[in-house]
């Protein structure tokens, strides 16, 4: 049987101790272990799946993009949401998200994809569902990852203070329910998509305003470039 053994942050594993002990996590590991066993391909690859944790530790996030699930097409996904590996063209939204960049804080949008700058400065690029198969999006919603990052959110919420969730879409807003507004900073607007964007998404200007609160609270800014 194929083994699933991705390397976890151990801040992470201290925080998520009884997820990864839980029935609904068993249950994630059958399921990807089966399909990979059957020859179905899994995206993203193995030891990239924790990856937003894994560049973001607990006690380093200041803030939350959080996605819906992974791209779908071979060499995109590599375990943070919007981003891209290097070398892969920025996907729609991607762009409609270096657009609004642009008009927040006048940084010129790049054929680079990969955030993972972004990341490694604190923000944590968090699909609610973590895997998907090659081709099929949403593939894997409801196999029990919801479960998981939902707990990943209400943790960020109870244990840690003035942290900025950036929420785009109705789906990324539906997580509210878990974030205590009163000890953070809850930044909504549309999807960045090509069917949304131009709904409320451009013009928002998230990464400023996201700024603007980390400075306030004495915490070092994002360098968004």
């Amino acid at each position: 049987m194929t083994e699933i053994k991705p390397v976890i942050d151990s801040s992470w594993l201290e925080v998520l101790n009884g997820d990864f002990l839980s029935p609904y996590f068993i249950g994630i590991k059958e399921t990807l272990i089966a399909e990979i066993s059957s020859g179905i391909k899994i995206f993203p690859p193995t030891p990239q799946i924790f990856n937003a944790l894994n560049l973001t530790p607990f006690y380093q996030v200041k803030l939350v993009i959080l996605g819906q699930d992974p791209y779908h097409g071979f060499g995109q996904a590599h375990g943070l949401s919007f981003s891209v590996p290097d070398n892969i063209k920025p996907p729609p939204s991607l762009n409609n998200i270096f657009k609004e960049r642009f008009i927040d804080l006048q940084i010129p949008s790049t054929n680079n994809g990969n955030l993972s700058n972004w990341a490694r400065q604190g923000v944590l690029l968090l699909n609610s569902i973590l895997t998907v198969r090659e081709g099929q999006a949403s593939s894997h919603k409801n196999i029990g990852w919801e479960y998981f990052t939902d707990s990943i959110i209400k943790k960020l919420s109870d244990r840690r203070e003035n942290l900025v969730f950036v929420l785009w879409g109705k789906f990324a807003q539906s997580k509210t329910i878990f974030i205590d507004s009163k000890k953070h900073l809850i930044i909504q607007s549309a999807h960045p998509s090509p069917l949304s964007a131009h709904n409320g998404f451009f013009g928002s200007r998230p990464f400023s305003l996201a700024n603007k609160y980390l400075i306030k609270n004495q915490i070092t800014s994002i360098n968004w470039e």
